[in-house]
């Protein structure tokens, strides 16, 4: 006779955690960080105290984590017709929708409850308009409808500049505004070439991102066109922050960079490797645009 066990079945601690952390999307979270941090920088014009920083991150960190598992929840259907996304603990209805929207909920309400106490109000409103902005402008009424959702669903993703700014001044200023557009231009092209590998996905998830649904020269035009805003508008933070010769340098060479990737992404529209070429390097042309915002404050 053959004795079963639950035992065998029953996931473990840790991978219930694991599915947790998975809906939160760590690697966007990390990214979102590194123009934080710089930020908070350049706005005190140098180091800031360790418990604002910690404070500030950790508030945007579980806003971030917020908007991620309730689109998780909305976008269930979604990330299980996707090969990339089927794993999730919504998807596999190994996290149940209920449980979902609790753990959500309590990571926006302790967001904005730890901003508002230990950093300032104004970061804890900019925060709740970021997780406004992804779940209900990018999740609900955009990403299914047009093939323009990642550039005004991108929107979200430039919050976290603002409230690094906030936090420090307590106020948004044209320099936070001018780092806000260098995000919101990045993400289309940084985001459309994922979209062009995986088109596969996209369109059997019926979802109309421009990389899945356009023709691929139409694709690399508008990558283009982004770079191109997105450095330009990187040149225009340096006169209205003072910024030195440490920012002018860096963004202009990584600008560059980036600009001649995008053209390299259309004259090389048929090697299947360009698109995520491009993706990756799009993470490091941001990565080196903020840092060199961080630097130059202590610089000069």
């Amino acid at each position: 006779m053959t004795v079963t066990s639950d035992v065998v079945s029953r996931p473990t601690s840790r991978a219930v955690v694991r599915d947790y952390v998975l809906l939160t999307k760590p690697r966007i979270i990390e990214l979102l960080l590194v123009t934080t941090i710089p930020v908070m920088f350049a706005a005190a014009g140098g180091w800031v105290s360790l418990g604002l920083l910690l404070s500030t991150v950790a508030g945007g960190t579980l806003a971030a984590a917020s908007a991620n598992v309730f689109n998780c929840v909305l976008d269930r259907d979604i990330d299980a017709a996707m090969r990339r996304t089927a794993h999730r603990g919504t998807a596999t209805g190994v996290i149940g929708v209920s449980q979902a929207i609790a753990f959500g909920t309590a990571l926006g309400v302790g967001s904005i409850a730890l901003l508002g106490l230990f950093v300032n109000w104004l970061s804890a409103a900019l925060a709740c308009a970021a997780i406004v902005a992804y779940v209900g402008g990018y999740t609900v009424l955009l990403k299914r409808r047009t093939s323009s959702n990642i550039v005004w669903g991108g929107l979200a993703g430039c919050f976290p500049v603002l409230i690094g700014w906030a936090a420090v001044t307590g106020r948004v200023s044209m320099a936070s505004l001018a780092l806000f557009l260098v995000v919101f231009f990045w993400t289309p092209p940084h985001y459309w070439p994922l979209s062009m590998k995986f088109a596969d996905d996209y369109n059997a998830a019926g979802v109309p991102m421009l990389g899945a649904v356009a023709s691929a020269p139409t694709v690399a035009n508008a990558v283009i066109r982004y770079a191109w805003a997105t450095v330009g508008t990187s040149l225009v933070y340096a006169p209205l922050a003072g910024a030195g010769i440490v920012y002018w340098s860096s963004a202009s060479m990584a600008g560059g960079w980036f600009i001649f990737e995008a053209y390299r992404l259309r004259a090389r529209i048929e090697d299947a490797s360009s698109p995520m070429r491009l993706f990756h390097f799009s993470i490091t042309y941001l990565t080196l645009v903020f840092l060199a915002v961080g630097v130059d404050a202590f610089v000069r």
